[in-house]
């Protein structure tokens, strides 16, 4: 029993995101493709080969960047132990919630850089009406990420504002240079990791470093393991519920008459949020699930006759059931 304890606890600290290639707009050819993970990762450990990307893991330094900038999901660390950080530090005392990166010096929960904080986890935040401080290093000659983290982050917090705007509530995070103050900040985990925290404590010089494990891979037969956590979470974070009349910002594409009922945005959506229906009486249905959508837009870039534009609100009801795009009673 002992010895698999070790071994589930020896997989936390793999620092390479997972590669869901279904969901990479490589893999799927969409037009143009898509290297914003190779252009983006500082340490050259993405390499793009034929219609896949492939990770060296002695160069990856797990900082996250490719996966902040991945539009569709392909590349993903685990969500939970953030939000469960978030989640505590907001049932403490004084209610507010820390994440740092681990080469800033400052006490409390700890992610290996603040490259891997996402809108989802600033949206959650918010929806659970927690204070977050996120704190920094010095980013300039950084090892694990890159020098304009910072601007990044503002880029994230941004984001998961515009999602939470028709909520009403606004996410209170604040991005901010540690300072020698904040080595005395409390490390909060949660019982769950706790156990995992105390074994790494011999091998890791970071206190307070979040527990991880590699996700395990996606069944791909499993509709609802299609849709990135990510986009899962940035749904479940939209409380309040906005009012009916209110839009919420989740760009997602239309289709207009110059459609020739072709498979291609079906074929190219690394969600498989575009799914084509095969009328009884011939024709075919085209059906959009928006909170499957990541925005990729690749449906857009790849149609042939140039049909499908993106549209950047939606009101609440359409996130209820799969929308009607398109319904033709030809098929090509």
């Amino acid at each position: 029993m002992l010895s698999g304890v070790l071994e589930r606890l020896g997989e936390y600290g793999d620092q390479v995101p997972r590669y869901t290639a279904p969901r990479c707009l490589l893999d799927r050819q969409a037009v143009g493709g898509c290297d914003a993970c190779h252009v983006t990762c500082p340490h050259g450990a993405i390499a793009l080969e034929g219609h896949r990307i492939a990770i060296d893991s002695a160069l990856c330094t797990g900082c996250g960047l490719c996966v902040q900038v991945c539009p569709s999901g392909a590349l993903e660390y685990d969500l939970t132990p953030p939000l469960q950080s978030v989640r505590d530090g907001g049932q403490e005392a004084d209610g507010e919630a820390t994440l740092t990166c681990s080469q800033s010096g400052a006490g409390g929960p700890a992610l290996t850089c603040l490259g891997r904080v996402t809108p989802a986890v600033v949206a959650a935040a918010g929806a659970w009406g927690t204070p977050l401080t996120l704190l920094h290093g010095e980013c300039a000659g950084c090892p694990v990420g890159a020098t304009d983290v910072p601007e990044r982050l503002t880029r994230v917090v941004e984001e998961a504002q515009i999602l939470r705007e028709p909520t009403g509530r606004p996410a209170q995070v604040t991005v901010r240079p540690a300072t020698p103050d904040d080595r005395d900040r409390a490390n909060r985990v949660s019982r769950r990791g706790a156990f995992a925290t105390l074994f790494r404590a011999g091998r890791q010089q970071v206190v307070g470093l979040l527990p991880e494990r590699p996700l395990p891979f996606v069944d791909w037969s499993q509709p609802q393991e299609r849709v990135p956590e990510e986009w899962r979470w940035r749904r479940r974070s939209l409380v309040p519920a906005p009012a009916p009349d209110v839009p919420v910002v989740w760009p997602a594409p239309l289709v207009d008459d110059k459609c020739i009922d072709c498979p291609v945005c079906s074929n190219v959506c690394p969600t498989e949020a575009i799914t084509r229906e095969f009328k009884p009486e011939g024709g075919a249905r085209l059906l959009l699930d928006l909170a499957a959508c990541t925005g990729c837009m690749a449906c857009v870039r790849s149609c042939p006759p140039d049909a499908m534009h993106p549209q950047r609100e939606w009101l609440p009801a359409a996130f209820d059931a799969p929308l009607l795009i398109r319904d033709s009673d030809s098929v090509m």
